[in-house]
C-alpha cells in the first residue's frame, strides 16, 4: 500500500481510487487558449491537468489561468511543469507557485554540475514555502547523465555486468529514489512526494515500475512516454499499464497520445477512463457490450442498435450521474443472435438478444438475469431504450 498525498481536493494513494490526468499542448501564456483547453480536459474526466512553465510570461500566467477557471466553475487542480529554469521562473514569480496545486521537477534537467543540487534545493525550498506536493518525474531521454556515468562505472567492476538497457532501467530508479531522499532531507514531507519513472519502451516500463514499487510506497504516477500516434499508441499504453495495474501498481496514469491532426486533446483522457474501466479498477460510464457479428448475424441491425445504446448512454449520463448514483457501474448487452444472446444477456443488468438470420423475429430481453419480456416490430430501438430509462429509475434510484 503507498503513502496518501493530497492534491487540493484529490487523493492519491493509500487505496484512493486511481487518478486521471493529462496536460495541456497550448502555449500556456495564452491564457484563454490554455483555460479553454484545461476546461475540456476537466470535462472529459482528467482530475489533474498539467502545463508547461518554461518562460517568464507562462509563470505569470498561470494565476490568471487558475482566476478564470474558477469563475467557470472547474476547480481541476492545475499541475506546473518545469524544466532547466523552474528554480528561476518560481523565485521570480511566486504567485504562480501559490495558483499551482503540485510541481513537476525532473530530475535529469534541473541544473548541471554543481548548479544541480542548489537548484534542486531551491525548488523544494518553494515547495515547501508553498505548502505542495511534488512529482519528481525522471524520463529516460533527459536521464541524470551524471547519475548515469556512475552507474555504470559501477557496472563495469561487476563479476557480471548488466546490459546498456539494465543499467539504464537502474539509473531511472535510482534517479527517482535518490532525489525524493534529497527532497525529504531537504523539508519536502514524504506524503508530499510522487515518483514516475517514464520510458516509451512497454518492457522497460513494466521493469522499471516493478522494482520502483518494490522499493518504495511513494504513490506512482504510470504513463508510457511517446507512445505515438493513432491505434499504436493506444494499444501500447494499454498493454503497458494493464500490466502493471494488474499487478496493482500505479495510483495515476495519463495517456500520452500523440493527437492526430484535428483531433481532440481529450482523446487521452477518454483513453484513460477506459483502461480503468476494462481493468474494473474505476467505473465512469454504464457499459455496452455487443457481440462482434458473424454469419448468423447478416442484417446490421444489430450494429446500429449497438451504436444507439451506446450514444444514448453518453446523453444521459450527465443527468444519471446527478440523480442515480451508482448507474456507471450498470452494464448492457446487444446481442446479435441466439448462440450467446440469451447467456449474455442474462449476465449484465438489461440485456437484449436480437434474432439472427434464420430465428423468429423477437429480441427476449433480459434484466438481473431473467426474461421479463419480448420485443418485436419497428420500434425496438426505442422501447429498448425507454426500458433502459426505467431500469435506470428502479434500480439506482
Amino acid at each position: 500500500m503507498t503513502r496518501q498525498v493530497r492534491i487540493a481536493n484529490v487523493a492519491m494513494g493509500d487505496g484512493a481510487p486511481i487518478v486521471i490526468q493529462s496536460m495541456t499542448n497550448t502555449d500556456t501564456a495564452d491564457v484563454a487558449a490554455t483555460v479553454m483547453q484545461v476546461a475540456e480536459l476537466a470535462r472529459a474526466g482528467s482530475e489533474l491537468v498539467r502545463v508547461t512553465v518554461n518562460t517568464r510570461e507562462a509563470a505569470a500566467a498561470v494565476p490568471k489561468i487558475r482566476e478564470k477557471l474558477l469563475s467557470m466553475n472547474i476547480e481541476v487542480p492545475l499541475i506546473g511543469d518545469f524544466h532547466f529554469n523552474g528554480h528561476k521562473l518560481l523565485t521570480e514569480v511566486p504567485a504562480c507557485a501559490e495558483a499551482l496545486d503540485k510541481l513537476r521537477i525532473n530530475p535529469g534537467n534541473v541544473g548541471k554540475g554543481d548548479k544541480r543540487d542548489e537548484q534542486f534545493a531551491q525548488l523544494i525550498d518553494i515547495a515547501c514555502q508553498f505548502n505542495k506536493p511534488v512529482r519528481i518525474g525522471v524520463n529516460g531521454g533527459s536521464l541524470d547523465p551524471v547519475l548515469l556515468a556512475r552507474l555504470m562505472d559501477e557496472n563495469l567492476r561487476r563479476p557480471h555486468p548488466k546490459n546498456t538497457n539494465g543499467i539504464m532501467r537502474e539509473a531511472m530508479v535510482a534517479s527517482a529514489l535518490e532525489s525524493a531522499a534529497q527532497a525529504e532531507k531537504l523539508g519536502l514531507p514524504s506524503n508530499a512526494i510522487i515518483l514516475s519513472c517514464k520510458v516509451s519502451g512497454m518492457q522497460d516500463l513494466i521493469a522499471i515500475y516493478r522494482d520502483l514499487a518494490a522499493r518504495c510506497d511513494y504513490p506512482l504516477h504510470l504513463g508510457l512516454t511517446e507512445a505515438g500516434i493513432g491505434d499504436a499508441g493506444i494499444v501500447a499504453s494499454t498493454a503497458a499499464l494493464a500490466v502493471l495495474l494488474q499487478e496493482g501498481i500505479g495510483d495515476t496514469i495519463r495517456v500520452s497520445l500523440t493527437p492526430e491532426p484535428g483531433s481532440a486533446r481529450t482523446r487521452e483522457v477518454r483513453i484513460a477512463r477506459e483502461i480503468l474501466q476494462a481493468m474494473e479498477r474505476r467505473s465512469f460510464t454504464p457499459r455496452v457490450i455487443a457481440c462482434p457479428g458473424c454469419g448468423r448475424t447478416t442484417s446490421i441491425f444489430f450494429q446500429e442498435l449497438a451504436q444507439d445504446v451506446q450514444n444514448y448512454v453518453h446523453l444521459k449520463m450527465p443527468e444519471w450521474s446527478r440523480r442515480h448514483p451508482g448507474v456507471e457501474a450498470m452494464t448492457l448487452a446487444v446481442m446479435g443472435c441466439v448462440v450467446n444472446g440469451p447467456g449474455e444477456s442474462r449476465q449484465v443488468n438489461l440485456g437484449i438478444s436480437l434474432p439472427g438470420a434464420g430465428e423468429d423475429p423477437v429480441a427476449p430481453v433480459y434484466a438481473d438475469g431473467e426474461r421479463i419480456t419480448c420485443l418485436r416490430g419497428d420500434n425496438i430501438p426505442l422501447q429498448f431504450k425507454a426500458m433502459i430509462d426505467d431500469y435506470v429509475v428502479r434500480k439506482y434510484s
